[in-house]
Order: structure tokens, then C-alpha cells, then sequence
């Protein structure tokens, strides 16, 4: 039995992830982290999601929606902020949950964002597929439904454009992330300019009268729960799935410039840029049309102004909007391999993984996550996974929100005393966790079931390879 135990709360010297990550280029600043983070958390959802969780939850209140999911998602980007800037490891929630909690912990913690890498890969490639095709349409250009679906989805076989872009996506990050970044800044701040014109046009369309009442009266619907607050929090496990990506930033934290600052900043600052945008987003598009113009609409920003005599606008953002969904993919990717290269580094996967290139790129973990999100992406219907995305990351904010307890006791020890802490301690930090566990129970009942599977899966790897191979055990 204390055999066991060990396993578990065996812990990782922080110094030894210092030294392991020192090969790794420093090479990314503010600026990059501001872009990384705004280009995965703005992504395909911020001109879907404000207007179907309008017409299937909170109506005009959806704006409450998003402000209550940013309230929460504030709270523990505190806590990464704060983590990141004591522990500047690769691999962000599974290496510091390693230290402060022990492996196997850290093991469940990065397994959890490992789902999330893997299947957010896989689903914004077919977004942007979809969304790419639906602009060429009009043109008359058209794939057959075998190069256009997933396998055994409407005559599918693969969907060629999301493995095309997958691809081109990792060839980009292969070559270094400071090209990567550069192009992510330019592409974040053409999506930004979109999202701006969309809300400037908006503005001239919008009718008072469609805000009224601000919060519909109560009722059940075959979507569930919809009006009153309980509607809006049916809104807020939607919506809170648009504000996870600020955790792909942090687990470039290696790669970061002068991190003690340059994370708390990226981290902070990116979530405040994406909360004011979706709340503008939503805000404008309720008021434009009625909440229920919105239901079963899969483009709702370009028909909105479409209806209101802007197509010219309308096919300008979403043009844009297609070539943004890349940014999402460069932080996904990038952070998913690099989560890949901890779990190698560590010895919980195959070592190889975390071997570096002669640049000190860590491109095998890459090529591996590429092949899994290509065929993910590429070959199988997904929908049903989608929640999942949530879930595991979910998961991974309720293990770091209270690993700051553990960090405190150990700053100025044997973890540097960090230039950024999470305020209002010791208060907050419960107050995260039970902010990130509510919007975990309002998840769908398969969310929830697929995150048990995934778990139980990985419980099985841990105890079969990871605890085996793993460098604490063999220093042990």
C-alpha cells in the first residue's frame, strides 16, 4: 500500500523541469501571448455562439451569459497567471499540478487538456472547412461529398480542406514558434478589425424594442432550460467553452521572454480583449433581430447583416473570419504539442516525444498530435465530442485553481517567489473552484459520461506505462 501511495504523490523537483526546458527558445514576447490568446479564445464561436445560445437559452440575456462564464473564467485565469509566472514550464496545468500535488495527479490534470487539444484541433479544421466551402459555393465551386464529409457521414470518406489546413498549420509551427507568431499577430488583428466592423455596422441596425423583456420569462423547450436565470445558466456552460483557450498560452510558458511578467500579461490581458469583444458581439446582434430569428441558424453574424442590407459587409467578415480560424488552430496545436512534449520529457509517454530537433524544436510531439488531429478531424463525425472539449479542460481549472493553496506554502522555498499573485487570498481560489465546478455540472449528461471514459483511460495508461517509464520512478 505505501508502494501505491508513492506512486501517486511522488512529486517533480521544479528545478529539474528548469533544467529540462532550458533547451527550449525563449523567443516569444507580450505582444505574441496577447495574439495567441485572443486568436484561440475569439475563434469560430464568437460569430456563432451569441446568437444560438439567444435563441436556445437566455434570449436578450445572453450578454449575462457571457459576462457570468467571463466572471468565472477571470477567476481562474488569476490563478494560471500567477502558476505560470512561479513555474515557467512546458505543459502548463500537468507540470505544476506534478510539483505542487504529485504525478499522478499532474498526469490526470494534463490528460484532462490533452482531450481538449485533440479534439479542438480536429474541430476547428472542420469549421473551417465548412466555412471555406460555404464561401466558394456561390462561385460555383463545390467538392464532392465524398472530399467534404467525414467518413461515413453523408457519403464522406474524408474532408480534405481540415486535413489540408491541419497540415499546413504544422509545417508553419515546425519551422519555429517565432514565425508562427509573427503571423498569428497580423491574422489577429485582421479578425479583430472584423469583429469591430461587424459591431460599428450593427450599431445602425439595431432596434431597442428586440432587448425588451431583457430576460424572457421561463419555460422548458425541447434545447431545455430557457428565460429566467435559469436560462442563463444553461448559457454559461455553453458559452464558458469559448473561454478556455487562455490555457494554450500558458503552456508556451518555457518559450516565453522574461515570463514572471510576459505571462501574467498575455494570460490577463488576452481574456479582457476577448470578454469585450464577445459581449459587444452578442449585445449587437440581439438587438439587430429578434433572439428567435437566431435559432438553428449556423452563420447567425452574416445573415444578421445580410437581413439589414449589409452583403457586402457580411461576406467581408466572414472571409476574414475563415482565415482567423487559423490563429485558433496555431494555439491549439502549438500548445497541444508542447503538452505532448512534457508528457515525453517526463517519461509518463514514450520518450521520444520529448526529444528536440537540432533547432530545439519539440517537432516529433507535433507530428504526432498532427496525425491524431487529421484523422480525428478528417475522418470522424465529431459532434458528439464537442462538450468534451469542455469538460477536460474544465477538469484541469478545478486541479490548478487549488494547487495555488500548495504553491503558496512552497514560495521563496524551493519555487520562486512569483512577480504576479492571485488577489484576495485565500478566498479566490475556493471561490474558482466552485465557479468551475458549477459550470461543470451544468454540462450535458454525455459531456460529463465521455469525460469518465477518458478518464478511466487514462487511470489505465498511468498505471500500466506512465507510473513504470516515468523518470521519478526510475530516480526512486
Amino acid at each position: 500500500m505505501s508502494s501505491f501511495k508513492e506512486k501517486i504523490f511522488r512529486k517533480e523537483d521544479p528545478s529539474v523541469y528548469e533544467s529540462k526546458d532550458a533547451h527550449l527558445v525563449r523567443s516569444l514576447r507580450v505582444r505574441d501571448f496577447l495574439a495567441l490568446g485572443v486568436g484561440t479564445i475569439v475563434s469560430t464561436s464568437i460569430f456563432t455562439l451569441p446568437g444560438v445560445v439567444a435563441a436556445e437559452h437566455a434570449g436578450p440575456a445572453v450578454a449575462l451569459s457571457f459576462l457570468v462564464a467571463a466572471i468565472v473564467a477571470g477567476m481562474v485565469s488569476f490563478a494560471y497567471a500567477e502558476m505560470a509566472s512561479a513555474m515557467p514550464f512546458a505543459g502548463s496545468a500537468y507540470s505544476w499540478i506534478n510539483v505542487i500535488f504529485g504525478e499522478f495527479f499532474g498526469w490526470v490534470a494534463g490528460w484532462a487538456l490533452l482531450a481538449e487539444y485533440f479534439i479542438a484541433v480536429a474541430f476547428v479544421a472542420s469549421g473551417l472547412s465548412a466555412n471555406f466551402r460555404g464561401l466558394l459555393e456561390p462561385l460555383g465551386i463545390s467538392l464532392p461529398a465524398s472530399l467534404s464529409n467525414a467518413f461515413g457521414t453523408n457519403g464522406g470518406v474524408i474532408d480534405i480542406v481540415a486535413a489540408v489546413v491541419i497540415l499546413g498549420v504544422a509545417l508553419l509551427l515546425s519551422h519555429g514558434v517565432s514565425t508562427a507568431a509573427k503571423i498569428e499577430n497580423v491574422l489577429v488583428i485582421l479578425k479583430v478589425l472584423a469583429i469591430l466592423l461587424f459591431i460599428v455596422v450593427g450599431l445602425t441596425a439595431i432596434r431597442t424594442s428586440n432587448y425588451f423583456p431583457f430576460i424572457p420569462k421561463y419555460h422548458m423547450t425541447a434545447n431545455g432550460d430557457f428565460g429566467g436565470w435559469q436560462g442563463v445558466y444553461a448559457g454559461v456552460s455553453m458559452i464558458f467553452l469559448a473561454y478556455i483557450g487562455f490555457d494554450s498560452i500558458a503552456a508556451n510558458s518555457a518559450e516565453a521572454i522574461n515570463p514572471q511578467k510576459t505571462m501574467p500579461r498575455g494570460i490577463l490581458g488576452s481574456l479582457a480583449i476577448a470578454v469585450v469583444l464577445f459581449m459587444g458581439v452578442s449585445l449587437v446582434l440581439v438587438g439587430m433581430f429578434k433572439y428567435s430569428s437566431y435559432a438553428n441558424n449556423a452563420e447567425p453574424v452574416g445573415w444578421a447583416l445580410r437581413q439589414s442590407g449589409h452583403a457586402v459587409v457580411a461576406t467581408i467578415v466572414q472571409s476574414i473570419s475563415v482565415i482567423g480560424m487559423f490563429t485558433a488552430l496555431i494555439g491549439m496545436m502549438l500548445a497541444g504539442s508542447r503538452l505532448l512534449y512534457s508528457f515525453g520529457r517526463d517519461g509518463m509517454l514514450p520518450k521520444w516525444l520529448g526529444q528536440l530537433d537540432k533547432a530545439n524544436r519539440p517537432n516529433r510531439s507535433l507530428w504526432l498530435l498532427t496525425i491524431i488531429g487529421l484523422v480525428i478531424g478528417s475522418m470522424f463525425p465529431f459532434a458528439f465530442l464537442a462538450q468534451l472539449i469542455s469538460a477536460g479542460t474544465l477538469i484541469a481549472f478545478m486541479f490548478v485553481t487549488l494547487g495555488i493553496y500548495g504553491l503558496r506554502s512552497r514560495e521563496g522555498k524551493d519555487i520562486d517567489v512569483p512577480a504576479f499573485k492571485m488577489p484576495f487570498y485565500p478566498v479566490m481560489p475556493a471561490l474558482s473552484f466552485i465557479g468551475v465546478l458549477v459550470v461543470f455540472w451544468g454540462l450535458g449528461n454525455d459531456a460529463k459520461l465521455y469525460a469518465g471514459i477518458w478518464f478511466i483511460v487514462g487511470v489505465i495508461i498511468y498505471f500500466t506505462y506512465g507510473s513504470r517509464n516515468s523518470y521519478l520512478n526510475k530516480q526512486k
